[in-house]
């Protein structure tokens, strides 16, 4: 699947069969935040347009614009895959976080 980019915020495309409407959401923030368009560049418009505007409404009342993805997050694995990680890491001398962080970039870059 291809996703939008645009100040550091993605969103997803979709098609709606029903309304002929490509539509998205903006990803990796809590609350929606949505656009739609019947091409795709009216759909990327009123993405950009949608970012601008919940950065524009976080000014104005004064806090701070949620961070998609900030690079943290809790993954519950089983016990038995835990310590077999953890082993793993410590053999190769590193952390556990670090050697977590290198499986998913193999895996990550490995699938492109």
């Amino acid at each position: 699947m291809k996703y939008l980019n645009y100040k550091g915020y993605s969103g997803s495309i979709e098609y709606s069969e029903e309304d002929g409407l490509l539509f998205g959401k903006v990803l990796g923030i809590s609350g929606l935040l949505s656009y739609e368009g019947e091409t795709g560049k009216e759909l990327e418009r009123d993405f950009k347009e949608s970012i601008d505007a919940y950065l524009d409404e976080c000014k104005e009342e004064g806090k701070e614009p949620q961070k998609p993805f900030k690079g943290s997050f809790n993954v519950r694995i089983p016990s038995d895959l835990h310590q077999r990680a953890a082993l793993l890491a410590m053999e190769a001398k590193m952390s556990l976080n670090a050697f977590v962080a290198e499986s998913i970039r193999s895996r990550v870059l490995g699938s492109v």
